[in-house]
């Protein structure tokens, strides 16, 4: 048997806010001053809820209201549900002020801080949850419904690609690099002291040892399909999960790294690093914007949509 429908009540939070007020108050004038409605308004309020509870509330003596026995328990109950009304709003409310990000490893080191300082001036109480991982394990968690956006730096490949959408956001460029005096550069490449840079073939190149980010990481994957491709015999000596270790150890001169332009413009422009260019070489890459189709778009998920568009 197909079980019965419940009827939904047709008590209305206003006709609730009247009657507590009314009972507060004293008289439907008070509660229409209190409550910035019509003194008319207030009464027929009453009238309704007493015809849907089908008792009196108030005992009407002339121009006077009387409370009836009925009404204390009511008011009670009223109270009650008009608090879990309210505490209902306020959590919709702070819902409405949060927001999950998720970012690959650069973007969320380097590009997204300035954009959330930028969130932070449009909605200053915006409330932020971060996840910062490579590029697969932050998509991984918009599928999941963890990550309300996300920012990655590799070309997002979700395991379906129906439920995910993906637009192109900005466009980066990765850098070979070295340290500015390094030993695996000494009478191989030349360096360019107007450009600030060495240069060198895909020949040369393939003969030093480089340091590179792991797998999964949209670093990685444009080195793996950019650079890598032409480089069958390279000697890659070390795949590291953190752009900040092999920015130090390419310091150290362990050897030559690939990163983001973003990650190492610092140490290059106080000439600690230098640009190792390789002729025949792009690295340049597109970052997106990633979410699920299924995720509610909220008030303050519009809002950064729509400013790091802009920026």
């Amino acid at each position: 048997m197909k079980k019965a429908m419940q009827t939904l009540p047709k008590i209305t939070l206003k006709q609730l806010a009247v009657f507590v007020s009314i009972y507060q108050t004293g008289s439907t004038s008070r509660a229409s001053e209190a409550l910035h409605l019509s003194q008319s308004a207030v009464s027929s309020a009453l009238s309704e809820l007493e015809a849907r509870l089908q008792m009196p509330l108030f005992e009407r003596v002339g121009r006077r209201l009387n409370q009836h026995p009925n009404a204390h328990p009511i008011y009670i109950q009223a109270q009650a549900i008009l608090e879990q009304s309210l505490t209902l709003e306020h959590y919709h409310k702070y819902q409405a002020g949060q927001i999950h990000i998720g970012a690959s490893t650069t973007i969320g080191n380097y590009a997204l801080p300035p954009l959330l300082a930028k969130l932070y001036q449009v909605l200053p109480d915006a409330r932020v949850d971060m996840y910062i991982a490579n590029t697969q394990e932050v998509v991984a968690e918009v599928e999941q419904l963890n990550i309300d956006i996300a920012l990655v730096e590799g070309m997002p490949r979700p395991t379906d690609i129906k439920t995910i959408e993906q637009r192109a956001w900005r466009t980066d460029t990765l850098m070979i690099f070295a340290k500015r005096d390094s030993r695996w550069l000494a009478g191989l490449a030349d360096y360019q002291e107007t450009e600030r840079l060495y240069h060198m073939t895909l020949t040369q190149l393939a003969k030093l040892p480089l340091l590179v980010r792991e797998a999964g990481s949209g670093t990685r994957q444009i080195i793996d399909e950019q650079l890598l491709k032409h480089l069958p015999e390279a000697e890659v000596i070390m795949a590291i999960q953190q752009s900040e270790a092999i920015k130090h150890m390419v310091s150290a001169d362990i050897g030559l790294g690939c990163l983001s332009q973003h990650v190492i413009e610092a140490e290059l422009a106080a000439g600690k690093l230098v640009q190792v260019k390789v002729a025949g070489i792009d690295l340049s890459r597109t970052w997106w914007l990633v979410w699920h189709k299924a995720r509610h778009q909220s008030p303050i998920w519009q809002t950064f949509i729509d400013m790091i568009q802009d920026d």
